[in-house]
């Protein structure tokens, strides 16, 4: 960043909330400059009292309040009506419902030596905390992380638990930023779900929204000018980040990521479609952002991974503040699931129609970007800027995700579109190829059950205007699935019992030995920039890699015949690794005898050989 610390928008801001100051003490601080008084409601056994807040120059105002013996619930007094903590850190009542203070260093701590992996290293598994289990809760997930562990995964990612209307969303309607969703478990459960991660030795990842506020609860309005109407987002009110009064905002959300850092020892954040955020500031905020994580990292002693999801196609993002960049680490790649997701399936509607062909897949893994400068004929434009030299473990690739199923009509998984064998097919590209896979939850097992959209709003309006722009995005006089019935929501839930049926172990199966290949055979996520790394002939995908960690081939067939695929000389250094007809329940072999030197590859089979570091690197 081109400015130093002490000229950053954080010089003057001061942490908001209700903090303990002592034993029965607590300090109350608001941004409030649209307010000329401003009061703390208390709430307690004894009643309600308020207590005056003391006015400053730029527009905060602040109290100490004794006598509380415990941690307060409250209320902010604004012109004789009351309104919870924009910096809420708990709303056991719901959005609408007071504040409740939370003292977080109450928790202890025993994960001192745990550090989160190298992006190499990381395979991501997302997952939606309500639907995860029957329960719904972080102390429910807890009872799987073994079985998440044993899979391979090294990170799990939670899709946004800040809280939200009602007790059934996908969390990108989060109105309270600073509050973990009271239905899930609250400060507390989060923080004991972290705990339990650690010690089975897997990050989190949390996905936080600073794009937008959701549409029912959100405060802010009454308090400062968190929100512009300057430009527009698809989701909610554009938040002020480059107008009048935006250092503060700014500084509102950069305290937010570096909370959920610090007390709760969250590992990375997700931040979820950047794209959606306009700053034309000589400074974006998206810089200052990272630039202020990465100054906690280093006095905590833990990088923190920050990846971010955008629709740019700009490596820009990737890039560091130093060198013109935004600093992220890594960033969700559409470009790579929609290329597979197109060839696999036959959809040309919406973006599927820029896809479809095999040598665009190639291009993902090689360049990260399918479009860097080319015509879009889903935009009708031109899009993207080329990726090429970017290493791969800057890109998180993925054949399903949260987004990619549920914003289907029916939020159908490909375990329902697909025949089996694509779907194997389609998980070995993933894990098998360069860049940080990410798995959504169930994926593993071949769940079924969908993943569907789902509200729990409670103003009427709000939910007809909800189920009309469903209908209308899918084209029906009626939307049939509701996302406000509570049966949306529950049909959604993982169905874990799969994973113990026949076909659920076989596909469990085949993600442990290619997770396991993964990990055994480094030359597979290497990221150093990918220079003829995959090529396209015929229906078949062709992987070479060579590097100081060894070589591999593998092949792909995107074809419903058996193909033949000669191996690159000198053939008698390749070792076998794995076939896709040689694990149990992957399929029988391709009839007919195999020339020798050759892969010989079923109906969407893959084959994987490698040449270890020891054994000296193929020309």
């Amino acid at each position: 960043m081109s400015e130093s610390p002490a000229e950053s928008s954080t010089d003057s801001y001061r942490p908001l909330g209700a903090t303990r100051v002592g034993e029965r003490e607590w300090s109350f601080v608001v941004w409030a400059p649209r307010c000329e008084q401003v009061c703390v409601r208390l709430y307690d056994a004894g009643g309600e009292r308020d207590e005056p807040l003391t006015a400053t120059d730029d527009g905060y105002f602040s109290a100490v309040v004794g006598g509380l013996a415990e941690p307060p619930t409250y209320r902010y007094v604004l012109s004789g009506d009351g309104y919870a903590d924009p910096v809420s850190r708990w709303q056991p009542e719901g959005v609408h419902g007071p504040s409740r203070a939370v003292d977080v260093e109450a928790f202890e701590w025993a994960d001192e030596d745990f550090m989160a992996p190298a992006l190499r290293d990381l395979v991501i598994y997302e997952l939606h905390v309500g639907t995860f289990t029957d329960d719904g809760t972080f102390d429910a997930a807890i009872g799987r992380l073994h079985e998440l562990a044993d899979l391979g995964v090294t990170a799990v990612e939670i899709m946004p638990v800040a809280a939200f209307p009602g007790e059934r969303n996908w969390g990108y309607d989060g109105v309270f930023p600073y509050a973990v969703q009271d239905s899930y478990g609250g400060p507390a459960g989060l923080q004991r779900f972290v705990a339990a991660c650690h010690a089975e030795r897997l990050a989190v990842i949390l996905d936080v929204v600073y794009n937008h506020l959701g549409p029912e609860g959100a405060v802010h309005e009454h308090f400062a000018p968190y929100f512009t109407d300057v430009y527009k987002t698809p989701w909610g009110a554009a938040v002020n980040v480059a107008e009048r009064g935006s250092d503060q905002v700014r500084c509102y959300f950069i305290d937010n990521a570096v909370m959920w850092l610090r007390d709760f020892h969250i590992d990375g954040l997700r931040f979820d479609a950047i794209h959606g955020i306009v700053d034309p500031t000589a400074v974006p905020f998206l810089e200052e952002l990272t630039e202020s994580l990465r100054g906690v990292g280093r006095q905590r002693g833990h990088a923190p991974l920050l990846i971010a999801e955008s629709g740019d196609n700009n490596p820009r993002v990737v890039t560091s503040c130093q060198d013109g960049g935004l600093g992220f680490d890594a960033q969700w790649n559409d470009d790579f699931h929609h290329s597979l997701h197109a060839l696999l399936t036959g959809e040309r509607e919406g973006y599927y129609q820029d896809f479809g062909r095999l040598d665009q897949l190639a291009r993902a893994i090689t360049e990260g970007f399918v479009f860097s400068g080319q015509y879009s004929g889903f935009r009708g434009r031109r899009h993207g800027t080329s990726a090429r030299g970017v290493p791969a473990d800057r890109f998180v690739n993925f054949a399903q995700n949260h987004d990619q199923i549920g914003n289907r009509a029916d939020g159908d998984r490909l375990t329902t579109l697909l025949e089996p064998a694509q779907c194997r097919l389609a998980v070995a590209v993933l894990l098998l190829t360069p860049g940080v896979p990410l798995l959504f939850m169930g994926e593993e097992y071949a769940e079924t059950a969908p993943f569907h959209y789902f509200v729990d709003h409670s103003d009427p309006k709000l939910l007809d205007a909800v189920r009309r722009g469903r209908a209308e995005e899918f084209d029906r006089a009626v939307d049939t699935l509701d996302p406000a019935d509570p049966r949306t929501f529950e049909h959604s839930r993982l169905n874990w019992s799969r994973r113990d049926a026949p076909d659920g172990k076989a596909v469990l199966g085949l993600h442990q030995a290619l997770l396991a290949a993964r990990r055994n055979h480094p030359i597979i996520t290497a990221p150093q920039p990918r220079e003829h790394l995959a090529v396209a002939v015929g229906d078949v995908l062709m992987l070479d890699r060579r590097s100081d960690d060894g070589s591999m081939f593998a092949a792909f067939n995107f074809s419903a015949d058996p193909v033949t695929v000669p191996l690159p000389p000198p053939v008698s250094t390749w070792r076998w690794v794995m076939d896709s007809d040689n694990l149990d329940g992957i399929g029988p072999s391709a009839d007919g005898p195999v020339p020798e030197g050759c892969l010989s590859l079923v109906p969407y089979g893959f084959a994987l050989r490698v040449v270890p570091a020891d054994a000296g690197v193929v020309t």
